[in-house]
C-alpha cells in the first residue's frame, strides 16, 4: 500500500463559485487563437464555475466533508481532482480532500506515475492494491463487455475504503457527456428513462457520490488535461474493445454535435427540467385520478 499524507489549505473566506466575473462563455474550441497561457486561464475559469454551480445546486459539498476524489490516471479524474483542489482554497465551507486510486493490477500498469505526481502536487492520498484484473479477465469470455463486473469491483473496493476511512463524500470524475450518453444508453439498450444523477447515495444507504463535473463538457476536459499535461495512463482492460454499446452511443452524439453543434448541451439541460405530466409513467403522475376542472 502507498500512503500520502501531506496536508493542504482548509480554511476558506470565498464562494465556490469564481467570483472574479460573469459565467465563462460558450465551449471553448480546440483550435482557439489565444496564446496556451490564456487559453488556460479562460478553460479554467469556465470549469470552476461549471463545478461551482454543480456543487451549489446539488448541494455536493459541506462544512467538515472528508472528500475522496477517485482517480484513475484518465484526464477527467485529473481535471477533477485539479479543480477542487482550486476551489478548496476559495470556499466559503471548510472541506478536506485525499485521492484515491486503485490499482488493479494490469500488466505493465505504470504504478509509480500516480503517486508521483500527487506527491509533486502536495494532496493526501492513497493507493488500494487489488487484483481485479485478474478476475475480471478469468470470469468474463474473451470478447465479452468487462466494465459491468469490472465497475461493480471497483466499486466495492472504493465503497469499503471509504467506509473504513470516515469518508462523507465521493466524487467521480463522469461529465456531461457521460450523464447523457448513460440517458441514450437506458433509453436505446434497457427501455427506461433515467441517467446518471450528479448527486446519489449508494444502494446501502452508506455513501453520498458526487459527480462535480456533471456540467463541463468532456472537449473541455481533454483540452485543459492537454494543457495542464496531466501524467494521463491509459486504460487496456475495457479501452479496447470498440464494441462497447457506450461507444455506440459515444459516436452517435458526436455526429449529432457536428451537424448541429450546442446539441448535447441541450439534451443537458433537459435532463435536469422533467415534465411527469408529459410522459407515461402512472407511478410519476395520477393520470387515473384526471378530471376536468
Amino acid at each position: 500500500m502507498a500512503t500520502g499524507r501531506i496536508p493542504g489549505p482548509m480554511k476558506t473566506d470565498l464562494p465556490l463559485l469564481d467570483p472574479s466575473g460573469p459565467a465563462p462563455d460558450a465551449a471553448l474550441p480546440l483550435t482557439d487563437p489565444l496564446p496556451r497561457a490564456g487559453e488556460l486561464e479562460r478553460l479554467g475559469k469556465r470549469l470552476r464555475h461549471q463545478v461551482g454551480q454543480a456543487i451549489a445546486d446539488y448541494g455536493m459539498i459541506e462544512d467538515g466533508d472528508k472528500v475522496m476524489v477517485c482517480l484513475s490516471g484518465g484526464k477527467d479524474s485529473y481535471t477533477l481532482l485539479d479543480v477542487l483542489l482550486q476551489l478548496q482554497r476559495k470556499a466559503p465551507v471548510s472541506f478536506s480532500i485525499i485521492a484515491v486510486n486503485l490499482d488493479q493490477k494490469q500488466p505493465g500498469f505504470p504504478e509509480h506515475v500516480l503517486p508521483g505526481y500527487l506527491r509533486s502536487i502536495g494532496v493526501d492520498f492513497h493507493i488500494i492494491e487489488q487484483d481485479t484484473y485478474s478476475v475480471v479477465t478469468r470470469v468474463v469470455p474473451e470478447g465479452k463487455t468487462m466494465c459491468s463486473l469490472c465497475s461493480r469491483m471497483r466499486r466495492g473496493s472504493l465503497y469499503t475504503w471509504a467506509a473504513e476511512n470516515g469518508i462523507t463524500k465521493i466524487a467521480l470524475g463522469h461529465h456531461r457527456d457521460d450523464l447523457v450518453a448513460t440517458f441514450f444508453l437506458n433509453l436505446f439498450f434497457h427501455a427506461k428513462v433515467s441517467g446518471m444523477p450528479p448527486k446519489l447515495l449508494s444502494d446501502d444507504g452508506r455513501h453520498v457520490v458526487i459527480r462535480p463535473l456533471a456540467y463541463a463538457a468532456e472537449a473541455d476536459i481533454a483540452r485543459y488535461a492537454q494543457l495542464k499535461d496531466f501524467p494521463i495512463i491509459p486504460c487496456n482492460l475495457c479501452g479496447s474493445q470498440e464494441n462497447l454499446q457506450r461507444k455506440q452511443v459515444q459516436r452517435m452524439m458526436a455526429d449529432w454535435e457536428r451537424g448541429t453543434p450546442g446539441r448535447i448541451e441541450t439534451i443537458s439541460r433537459a435532463l435536469g427540467d422533467i415534465r411527469p405530466s408529459q410522459l407515461s409513467d402512472p407511478k410519476l403522475f395520477d393520470f387515473l385520478g384526471l378530471r376536468p376542472g
